[in-house]
């Protein structure tokens, strides 16, 4: 063990780790004492207390004085956040720049998960951090985002952290409360879902601390934003497939909560209808579920829908709906465009090509990462917020025709 070239106690952290993750230690068993450490290892009681320490500090055991050490009670939650890293790397299209630690790298304290960027520690007061808050890492335009956020990151002094909040409002306030606490100079922050303002964005605003909303925006308050402008995109996508011969085309969002994205965009939606003089049926705008992705369910009322063909056309809020309507239709033997057409906004593809499967409403989310980061640098470099006014960076959709949408079949 001596010989390799980590510290001694790094390579005892590593090898309870090994121990853990491959179930030969499971929750609550207990780690041999201090004593026995170092005479298995052959090292000193500080190396040994070192390596506890660490393993305790990033969530993997806990300790009780005078009884020992014991494999944590949430070290199930903990594997569970390494196997989503993973997942999420997968999405990375190779030569992105970005990766993700191993699983307790980060805090799982408050349930809340930290991400660092390569080569970067964690925020420490008066370092040149810059926190990102989102609230999931699951698709493409996650990752555009980020990688927008970072081309702008990496050729400057700071380093970003990025905390998951799995559309929380409770682990936004703990994400930002505790990525100030720690000293981070300004953050980038993608609100929740969620139907009641986060209160501690406003605090924000009212302190004068530098931060960014990106993709949402609080209506009614005056804050730096980039963002891209859902009315106008909702209205293009009902132009495009009208001008194809559709009539019945629904819009369909994934998040139950009358999200101000989600309502922008039904909102454009409805005005396209307007402007054409059409008739709005309620019943083809559907928003009131929640998609499990992990299965097609036949009894949910979104496969009921689209086997009766209630609509010839579909346009959807997100590209992992649109994947997930593509999905159904191919079990109910609908061919996508023939049958139905589907119209995604974002790209649900990787993008690593010019052309993809999916037609799709572009929001541009690498230059919304790199405008949103931009406004950040230049807040920062500037001095006091309240003093400079507020940036709001607005894209102009745009529509990307492919694959999934064709001309109603007469």
């Amino acid at each position: 063990m001596q010989n390799e070239r980590k510290p001694l106690y790094m390579q005892i952290q590593q090898y309870f780790k090994d121990l853990i993750l491959s179930g030969k230690l499971r929750e609550a068993d207990k780690i041999p004492s201090e004593k026995e450490l170092m005479e298995q290892f052959d090292v000193s009681r500080i190396t040994v207390a070192n390596a506890l320490i660490q393993l305790a500090k990033e969530g993997w055991i806990y300790r009780i004085p005078g009884r020992g050490s014991f494999v944590s009670e949430q070290i199930g939650e903990l594997l569970s956040h390494q196997h989503q890293q993973e997942s999420a790397a997968r999405l990375l299209p190779e030569g992105s720049g970005i990766s993700f630690p191993q699983a307790g790298a980060g805090h799982i304290a408050n349930g809340d998960r930290s991400l660092v960027m390569p080569g970067q520690n964690e925020v420490t007061p008066g370092s040149m951090t810059i926190g990102l808050v989102m609230p999931l890492l699951v698709d493409y335009f996650a990752i555009r985002l980020l990688q927008g956020i970072n081309s702008v990151i990496e050729n400057s002094p700071y380093n970003l952290q990025i905390v998951l909040t799995y559309n929380s409002i409770d682990r936004e306030k703990a994400a930002i409360q505790d990525l100030i606490r720690k000293g981070a100079a300004g953050l980038i922050i993608f609100p929740s879902d969620a139907e009641m303002y986060n209160e501690d964005i406003l605090s924000l605003k009212m302190q004068g601390f530098p931060f960014v909303l990106i993709d949402r925006y609080l209506p009614g308050v005056a804050t730096n934003v980039a963002r891209s402008d859902g009315m106008v995109g909702g209205q293009l996508a009902v132009d495009y497939l009208w001008g194809l011969g559709h009539r019945d085309i629904a819009i369909c969002s994934d998040s139950p909560l009358p999200t101000i994205t989600v309502e922008d965009r039904i909102n454009g939606y409805m005005e396209a209808m307007k402007q054409k003089e059409a008739m709005i049926n309620p019943a083809l705008i559907l928003t009131d579920f929640a998609v499990d992705y992990s299965e097609i369910d036949k009894k949910h009322p979104l496969y009921r829908f689209i086997k009766n063909q209630i609509a010839t056309a579909y346009i959807t809020l997100n590209g992992r709906l649109g994947l997930h309507i593509y999905s159904i239709c191919k079990e109910l033997g609908l061919k996508v465009p023939e049958d139905v057409s589907i119209l995604t906004f974002d790209d649900p593809s990787p993008g690593l090509h010019e052309w993809g499967y999916f037609s799709h409403i572009s929001q541009s989310e690498m230059e919304m990462g790199e405008a949103a980061t931009q406004i950040l640098m230049d807040i920062l470099e500037g001095g006091d917020s309240r003093e400079q006014g507020y940036t709001k960076v607005i894209l102009e959709p745009k529509l990307i025709e492919s694959q999934s949408t064709g001309p109603l079949r007469r």
